[in-house]
């Protein structure tokens, strides 16, 4: 029995030099191996972020600036923090070395604090004390580029790897990228013969000057410059031959595509110095046959009319501008994501054609109670009203703004003859373009206010369309693997037996109050009737009957009041009784299961042990 003993304890022992070993061993060679087995994978980074991470032309440092303190209260802020250090730490053993992570707590009146003001970083107040939070990434590489993202907000997480992943690349290839414009309408500053003064450029040509470099490409030209990271269209009526063959060889060789096409563009108003021109103002665009080649179908001489996303509201509802909220963007796609309105003016739509090869994503939509109409009833329309007149809504939302992508093959024969540089199907990714049908949504009365302050204008933005056009111009400067990340999975675990009981108490507390408020409404009303057949020296006396209905009518309403909060604890019980079953489930059903096993597994394991050998029980 002594020699068992002995030869136990050195087993136990043996077993906890082996563990030590393995420990230590598995630490430093299994360092980089990890399993993610999250439902949503919210730990592995994209094909698209570890390719940009694997082309880094240059080391790029990263710094995670996190109050510590402030946040001691603040579970949820703390909680995204840890996923965000978490995220940033799989860039950063996915980089070759070329990414390196700095972590800093700014404590108040600190050198890190002053470091994180510099960056461009935001502190937010939190709690009675005063004291302020950061939580936010600033980036730096060896030219002293700087990059920042001021403050991490949790319900954008979804955003986070794309939003890392653009910086990195920024700050890793910083090159200033070159956008070629080709538009037929006055968008840059410029000379008005008509008025014979200086003209203004839009708002949003300047804000895309200011970020990137313009090559300005006349319309009539029949070849695009070389170099190009983006072609802009914007409004490309009447394009020749030449100039469409150049834009399909454009994006079958990798370019990348923006496009802004109008069935009835408002802001083109033909020679600026015919007055019959003027009167004709509102022109159409389209690009013809490559729409068909991308399995496009676009009318080019109808607009969608809107009686939800209309302008105005009543008599004065404009059915042929559209205020889209939030509602109608895509919040899935960088591009719209986190916009709230985006305004249009006679905008078309695109279909995805039957059997066509490409993807086809709409990014902006309009309301159900929408329907096409012909353009040509905005030409000399006077009274918004009159659009109603034979107005019926489809049921259907149709594509104002669309992404493509996929296979694509050239459709256009060479104008020249000369056919070495021809390119007949996209390349490996396929094409990528965003296609756009309106161009009024770009100029300023659709989406800015400006205000004469001190010799200069003021701009006040109302609508989102200057960021929905910078985003789509943003994101498709990205490489191919930029433009591939699409929104990660939140990390948010919904608990829908929760929110079910909830929606089905708000319903009964909903249907309650509606009742309580139609019994004061008829007791008003009894009351009403009861104080009209009075005399009018009577009428500031309350008679018995009047007494006895206001008496019914607070007994009642103090009954229903009583129903109410016995709803809602209800809901209270239902949700605790959830959570105990949960707790029970957790703590006591699980570990009692594998302590049953466990016993199990012993006893059959000593039963074996003391069950004798077949020699022993041949023994006399």
């Amino acid at each position: 029995m002594q020699k068992k003993s002995v030869y136990s304890i050195g087993s136990l022992i043996l077993l906890l030099v082996l563990f030590v070993a393995v420990s230590i061993l598995s630490s430093n060679l299994l360092k980089g191996l990890r399993f993610d087995l999250t439902e949503n994978n919210l730990y592995t980074l994209s094909e698209g972020t570890r390719n940009i991470l694997d082309r880094l032309q240059e080391p790029v440092t990263l710094y995670l600036f996190f109050s510590e303190e402030a946040s001691r209260e603040l579970p949820q802020i703390r909680s995204y923090a840890k996923r965000v250090d978490e995220l940033l730490q799989e860039f950063v053993n996915n980089s070759n070395g070329k990414l390196v992570l700095k972590r800093i707590n700014p404590a108040p009146f600190s050198e890190e604090e002053d470091q994180a003001a510099a960056f461009g970083l935001q502190a937010v107040p939190v709690g009675a004390s005063g004291s302020t939070l950061y939580l936010g990434i600033a980036g730096s590489n060896s030219v002293d580029l700087v990059q920042a993202m001021p403050f991490l907000q949790p319900s954008k997480e979804k955003f986070l790897e794309y939003d890392l992943a653009k910086m990195i690349s920024t700050l890793g290839n910083p090159e200033r990228k070159t956008i070629g414009l080709l538009s037929t309408l006055n968008m840059e500053p410029g000379f008005d013969t008509m008025t014979q003064a200086p003209r203004e450029g839009w708002v949003l040509y300047d804000q895309l000057a200011q970020l990137f470099e313009i090559q300005t490409i006349p319309a009539g030209s029949e070849t695009l410059p070389a170099g190009l990271d983006l072609l802009l269209l914007v409004h490309p009526k009447d394009l020749g031959d030449g100039m469409l063959y150049q834009i399909e060889q454009f994006v079958l060789n990798g370019g990348h595509l923006v496009a802004f096409l109008d069935p009835f563009a408002e802001s083109d108003r033909g020679n600026s110095g015919d007055p019959m021109a003027q009167m004709q103002a509102g022109s159409a665009s389209t690009l013809g046959e490559l729409l068909d080649a991308w399995g496009v179908n676009y009318d080019p001489t109808r607009v969608i009319g809107d009686l939800q996303y209309g302008a105005g509201n009543g008599n004065s509802r404009h059915i042929g501008i559209l205020s889209v909220p939030a509602d109608g963007l895509d919040d899935e796609d960088i591009v719209t994501a986190g916009l709230e309105l985006v305004n249009f003016s006679s905008v078309g739509w695109f279909e995805h054609a039957e059997g066509a090869g490409t993807a086809f994503s709409p990014l902006v939509l309009s309301s159900e109670n929408a329907a096409p109409m012909d353009s040509s009833r905005l030409r000399f329309l006077s009274n918004p009203s009159e659009l109603m007149t034979g107005f019926n809504p489809t049921g259907e939302r149709y594509a104002l703004a669309v992404r493509l992508s996929g296979p694509a093959s050239a459709t256009l024969a060479v104008p020249d003859g000369n056919s070495e540089t021809h390119v007949n199907e996209a390349g490996e990714g396929g094409i990528n373009v965003l296609l756009f049908a309106d161009t009024d949504s770009l100029t300023d009365w659709t989406w800015v206010q400006k205000q004469p302050f001190f010799g200069e204008d003021l701009v006040t933005a109302f609508a989102d369309n200057g960021s929905l056009v910078v985003n789509a111009v943003d994101n498709m400067l990205g490489n191919r693997d930029l433009i591939s990340i699409r929104t990660r999975a939140s990390s948010g675990r919904p608990f829908e037996r929760v929110d079910q009981l909830r929606v089905e108490a708000e319903k009964a507390f909903r249907s309650k109050e509606e009742r309580l408020q139609a019994e004061l409404e008829e007791t008003e009303r009894k009351l009403n009737e009861l104080q009209a057949v009075k005399e009018e020296s009577e009428l500031t006396v309350i008679s018995d009957e009047q007494q006895l209905e206001i008496q019914r009518f607070v007994d009642r309403k103090l009954q229903i009041r009583r129903e109410l909060r016995q709803v809602q604890h209800d809901l209270q019980r239902d949700i605790n009784r959830l959570g105990t079953r949960l707790k029970l489930l957790n703590i006591a059903l699980v570990p009692a299961a594998v302590m049953i096993i466990a016993l199990v597994w012993g006893y059959r394991r000593r039963k074996r042990q003391n069950r004798p050998s077949a020699q022993e029980a041949e023994r006399p």
